[in-house]
């Protein structure tokens, strides 16, 4: 996750406790909405390193919340 929360960091312009906060909200979003097989992937996803998944895009979108621009 840590992969992650950096790249939010880096792309959004937010500080590493925001950019934390937010990959939690999402990856809880994902947990909840999604067929349970899938979900019950998403811990090991993140923890493997393979979190850079359209992280860019999600970095994205979190910047636009934000009001950052790409």
């Amino acid at each position: 996750m840590d992969e992650l929360v950096k790249l939010v960091t880096q792309r959004a312009g937010i500080s590493d406790e925001q950019a934390k906060q937010a990959v939690q909200a999402v990856v809880g979003y994902l947990k909840q909405n999604l067929p349970a097989p899938i979900a019950g992937q998403i811990d090991g996803l993140i923890s493997s390193g393979n979190a850079a998944w359209g992280a860019t895009e999600a970095a994205n979108l979190v910047g636009s919340l934000f009001g950052k621009k790409k």
